[in-house]
């Protein structure tokens, strides 16, 4: 073992804070425990690493000064408005685009399957995308990563299913609301647009969330001032261009995201540092460099005995308290640099074992919290795609032949971001033992610590870019859905049903820097109240998830009534707030389950029977109303429907009606085959989808978790295994997305590098 070379060099060649006697313990236990590669004492394990201190610490523990945060995210936006407005200028001048509001709210309807795919990536990436799931992977352990991957897919890959029956059924539509009035007139179509609404604002909050507080970390721009600035751009460029310039923006967004994805595992799995872990060297080792050499860190962070709250290890003979600082490795000198007096608390540390998981381990499946993150997951991302009217958006912007395939591909391509992105910077920020209290992972900081751990201050300087580039795809996404229902189910439906389209284009850009300004406002409502990004991600299901069987039905069944989606929605949102609140109140006031209570200084007993954030945010509890809001609110539908159609007030609907019932305010004509929205054509289109979107969501969240249950706790070749799967998943998913969409629109990019105007007959 290699820490027995540095125990057997006379002198002993160790760390500063590392005596000889520490490391001759942990090396015995290093050994126990089957760890061949690391060298257990070139990690001052006692001593967390200071991320911020690492990347500079501009005052306030920020990584960069405060005017580079504004120029980085007013920068980027003005940046990124002026590309997508020169963009979609160009198209207009050799692609023969004209923007009307048809085009400004559906792109055409003629979007090919590689940009379908990468706004689908785009818009699904959010900033809890980015942070939440590293968040889960420090709490869960390797689980964590799977869950929020898998259960966030699922959803996408059986939207696909919807968007081929919108090319079926409802060809003209413009909002899912459409749809609903069509069919259930304007009770209906109120309560939906309610649940719609709340759907946009959720995810705009998570949003603004996770970006203002990754930005104020980084450079110390407070947070209501980043919660005003960030929608700034994606206002400009979305007022201009619309969904298409919105289509255009998330392909470069994806693009960005994608590369900097591959630097990152790369770094983690493939490149050992300046200080490699396998030899004696009195510096701190700050890299990993192979799946092995995290599996060994993890291992050993296991081991370590937790803190209490006077820095005593438990179950312990050790009795060093907590330590007065570290030494911080700079860009001049790796290791250990200059010594920083540092206070640390229990929160700290990430040493011991982890409550509900199998052997207390984080390289494991099975995990009791994991798996409740799972469910509520799954509940609530159902929610925020069926619900949310960008998704519906993206279908009907997708050309019959794209629409399935485009999803398929899409949802496939996103599961590599969490999957391998937590899997990496997540795990990676416990395994280099980063000083990480929980309320910073909570804000989402687990990854920019991990990246800066890794790779400096450039390396928070990515996270802050892949944050930036998810935000302003997503919130022109948002942007766009709320000004489409804003024109079309408020505006022409109850306002001036005679509209022009020239007054639809006005009112739907007036609502887009309107919900800019609200954005911003929910934003410092969020903050003001004290809730995190992983409370509001938790919360989703329990708030929007009834409406996800009532408004699916509207498309895929003739046997749902107006009375049945109405009360499903309403009654199973009311039982799960009931439900969510009833658990709550049975929790301890720190927010934990009564079983899993640990005295602290704050809360030395457990006192149940507050309703506060803390017990409102507990898992159980979130995941109780999920579970409630989404089942209970099918059953209520489902009996209430048959009840009607027994008793013969009802009568199966007809398809054609929707069909017929949804009038375009342009008669625009789509530049697509005939045959592609013939019934010969969409039939098989709609078997593919089914048949794949069901069985992949099989695979991911039941084959795949239940195949590696009897693994138990990982040993080392399972978890390179899992990680090289994670890795090539990470590169192949990168390749194609971002070459597929240049590959399938060559024939536009010619004419616009070659400034050729293609004759009428030609445009695309």
């Amino acid at each position: 073992m290699a820490c027995q070379a540095r125990l057997d060099t006379v002198p002993y060649v160790g760390l500063p804070n590392v005596p000889y006697s520490q490391c001759e313990e942990w090396c015995k236990a290093g050994t126990a425990l089957g760890i061949t590669d690391l060298d257990v004492c070139s990690i001052a394990w006692n001593n967390p690493v200071p991320w911020r201190k690492i990347a500079g610490d501009f005052g306030e523990g920020a990584i960069m000064e405060q005017w580079a945060g504004y120029v980085l995210v007013l920068g980027f936006g003005v940046f990124f408005s002026i590309v997508t407005t020169i963009m979609v200028k160009l198209e207009q001048i050799y692609g023969g685009l004209v923007i009307s509001s048809e085009h400004f709210n559906t792109a055409g309807r003629n979007i090919k399957t590689g940009l379908t795919a990468a706004v689908i990536v785009s818009q699904w990436t959010w900033a809890a995308t980015l942070l939440q799931s590293s968040n889960v992977a420090s709490q869960y352990g390797l689980s964590g990563p799977f869950w929020y991957a898998a259960g966030a897919t699922v959803q996408i890959l059986l939207f696909g299913i919807l968007a081929i029956e919108i090319k079926k059924k409802a060809p003209n539509m413009h909002t899912f609301l459409e749809m609903i009035d069509v069919r259930w007139g304007k009770q209906a179509h109120m309560t939906f647009l309610f649940f719609g609404i709340c759907t946009n604002l959720i995810v705009t909050g998570m949003l603004l969330q996770g970006g203002a507080a990754v930005v104020n970390a980084a450079s110390g721009m407070h947070i209501i001032a980043a919660n005003f600035l960030i929608p700034v751009g994606v206002i400009l460029y979305t007022w201009f261009g619309g969904l298409k310039a919105t289509f255009l923006a998330s392909y470069i967004h994806t693009s960005v995201i994608m590369i900097c994805l591959v630097v990152f595992i790369t770094y983690v799995y493939a490149v050992p540092g300046d200080i490699e872990c396998t030899s004696a060297t009195t510096k701190q080792c700050n890299a990993l460099g192979s799946a092995a050499l995290l599996w060994e860190r993890l291992r050993f962070l296991n081991y370590l005995p937790a803190k209490t709250d006077q820095g005593i290890p438990v179950n312990s003979t050790y009795t060093m308290p907590f330590p007065d600082g570290a030494y911080v490795p700079t860009a001049d000198d790796p290791g250990p640099g200059a010594w920083a007096p540092l206070e640390y608390v229990k929160e700290d540390y990430h040493h011991g074992p982890v409550n509900g998981n199998r052997g207390g381990s984080y390289l494991t499946m099975l995990s009791e919290g994991g798996l409740s993150f799972g469910v509520v997951n799954i509940v609530g991302n159902f929610g925020t795609v069926f619900v949310d009217q960008s998704y519906w958006q993206s279908a009907i912007a997708a050309r019959p032949s794209s629409a399935h395939r485009g999803y398929l591909l899409g949802g496939l391509v996103w599961f590599t971001i969490p999957m391998s992105l937590a899997t990496a910077l997540g795990l990676s920020s416990l395994a280099l033992n980063v000083k990480m209290p929980a309320d910073e992972a909570g804000a989402g900081l687990a990854p920019p610590a991990a990246a800066i751990v890794l790779l400096g201050q450039g390396g928070g300087i990515m996270i802050i870019i892949m944050l930036f580039m998810a935000i302003t795809s997503t919130g022109s996404a948002e942007c766009i859905a709320v000004a489409s229902l804003f024109a079309y189910d408020i505006f022409r439906k109850y306002i001036k049903p005679d509209c022009t389209g020239a007054e639809l284009l006005k009112v739907s850009r007036l609502v887009v820097i309107g919900y800019g300004v609200v954005c911003g406002l929910f934003g410092y409502f969020l903050y003001g109240v004290g809730v995190g990004l992983g409370w509001v991600y938790n919360f989703m299901g329990t708030m929007i998830g009834s409406a996800v069987i009532p408004v699916s039905c509207c498309l895929c069944t003739r046997y749902m009534t107006k009375n049945g989606a109405i009360m499903g929605a309403w009654g199973g949102q009311i039982l799960a707030l009931i439900t969510w609140i009833s658990v709550a109140s049975t929790r301890c006031s720190d927010g934990s389950d009564p079983d899993d209570f640990v005295a602290s200084n704050d809360y030395p007993t457990c006192e149940t029977g507050a309703l506060d954030v803390n017990t409102l945010g507990n898992m159980n509890a979130q995941t109780a109303g999920s579970l409630v809001a989404l089942c209970v609110s099918g059953i209520i539908a489902f009996v209430v429907a048959a009840i009607e159609y027994k008793s013969g007030k009802e009568q199966p609907f007809e398809w054609e009606t929707m069909r017929e019932g949804i009038k375009r305010v342009e008669q625009v004509k789509d530049e697509l085959p005939e045959f592609e929205m013939t019934a010969e054509y969409l039939d098989p289109a709609a078997k593919y989808v089914f048949k794949y979107g069901v069985g992949y969501s099989v695979f991911l969240i039941f084959i795949w978790p239940l195949a590696v249950i009897a693994w138990g706790v990982f040993d080392k070749a399972n978890y390179t295994l899992w990680a090289s799967i994670a890795y090539c998943w990470g590169y192949i998913g990168s390749l194609v997305i971002v070459v597929l969409p240049v590959y399938e629109s060559w024939g536009s990019l010619k004419n616009v590098l070659t400034c050729t105007k293609p004759a009428p007959e030609a445009k695309e």
